[in-house]
């Protein structure tokens, strides 16, 4: 596929690629600090405002070495290479981390990570998963406050509304042009590859968001929206993997087999960009909406909330994305999860909808077997459709 293949394209994937290369660049460029923060819900937009580069922490795909002595091997390939990296110095270029949540294994990474860079500072702030409890909007707008206050302090700045105001727009205007790549795919008017659109939403987490709106901009003007894909490939949703982005390899595999990916509610995907800051009244205020507005546009299954639920979620994104089956993808040890699918896969097999579950590690990657599981379920889908209803 090289609808993508441009320079501007060029430059998001050596990005993607290296992302503490592109923050100590920018940090040498701009003389400001850089702030890393985890998956899935801090507000880019507190650091943006602050005058610092704010950059979600990717896993790394250098082997886990020192990091295998500091958790034990059953955390997932994301905290565990997340200490291994505070370990071996690979977050030296952050100033300060902050969560905004957190599972109990990413805990142990950041304790690693206190460890490892004493003097680095670190602010925790728990956002509560209850999402419709009375008392849900002001625990949220307390906890933005908080962290509001604690950039504040790290930086040496005070945070103007106006500041923050503006960067909502620019991070919205991100999520707007990210999101125009994914309903060209999912209406078939873009042959796009996952690791390709892969490579937009994990750039967009590290690079200087009015940088990268300008080079989406660009990619944008030049697209042929016009690629159809052939009518035989199989149209699929990937569903999981909530904190690292899953192999470019595994996706490429997966598309290989005759399989079109027309959506998914990956991290690094749909479930990222899927809900604006509203832009309207006071700009703080407007991130607690953000977070509580998440779990409506993409419910996660680390949320509580009575009137929405994932697998309902899951059921109406294939009927709008006209997908055959779901491929969900979960990282080995990731406990949410671990825990959430029986749910998941239940709603699908009520409905008759094929589900695959492919379990992924930080190293490695059985692609002889990945592929021939993935040309089996996508075999099973070709003859489910093409069954012909009984007459009698």
């Amino acid at each position: 596929m090289d609808e993508l293949d441009s320079a501007a394209f060029s430059v998001l994937e050596a990005i993607a690629s290296n992302p503490m290369g592109y923050a100590a660049d920018w940090k040498r460029r701009a003389g400001r600090p850089v702030v890393g923060s985890f998956p899935m819900n801090f507000p880019s937009e507190i650091v943006h405002a602050a005058g610092a580069l704010p950059v979600i922490v990717q896993e790394s795909r250098t082997p886990i070495t020192e990091g295998r002595s500091l958790l034990p091997e059953f955390y997932c390939s994301y905290t565990r290479s997340v200490a291994d990296q505070a370990a071996v110095g690979e977050l030296d270029v952050f100033d300060a981390f902050v969560l905004a949540d957190h599972c109990v294994q990413l805990l142990g990474a950041a304790d690693v990570i206190r460890w490892a860079k004493p003097e680095t500072p670190m602010h925790f702030a728990q956002f509560i998963s209850s999402m419709d409890d009375p008392w849900s909007g002001a625990q949220v707008r307390d906890k933005v406050a908080s962290l509001r206050v604690e950039v504040e302090e790290i930086l040496d700045v005070t945070i103007a509304p106006e500041a923050l105001s503006a960067s909502i727009r620019a991070f919205n205007k991100n999520r707007h042009l990210l999101r125009q790549f994914y309903e060209l795919r999912k209406t078939g008017r873009l042959r796009v590859s996952a690791s390709q659109l892969q490579v937009l939403v994990k750039s967009s987490m590290v690079m200087e968001i009015n940088e990268h709106n300008e080079l989406l901009e660009g990619l944008l003007a030049g697209l042929d929206p016009h690629s159809h894909a052939p009518d035989s490939l199989v149209r699929l949703h990937l569903s999981g993997h909530f904190c690292a982005p899953p192999r470019p390899e595994l996706l490429d595999l997966i598309e290989e087999c005759g399989v079109l990916v027309v959506n998914d509610d990956l991290y690094h995907g749909t479930r990222y960009i899927s809900t604006d800051v509203p832009e309207e009244g006071d700009p703080f205020d407007a991130l607690a909406t953000w977070y509580l507005d998440r779990n409506i546009s993409a419910p996660c299954g680390t949320r509580v909330q009575r009137n929405v639920d994932w697998d309902t979620y899951l059921v109406d994104s294939l009927e709008s994305s006209g997908a055959d089956g779901v491929i969900t993808l979960m990282a080995k040890f990731c406990e949410p999860l671990m825990l959430y699918y029986p749910e998941l896969r239940k709603a699908l097999d009520t409905r008759d909808i094929p589900v695959l579950l492919i379990e992924t590690e930080h190293e490695g990657l059985a692609a002889e077997s990945v592929r021939t599981r993935v040309e089996t379920f996508v075999e099973r889908i070709r003859r489910q459709k093409l069954k012909v209803p009984s007459l009698a």
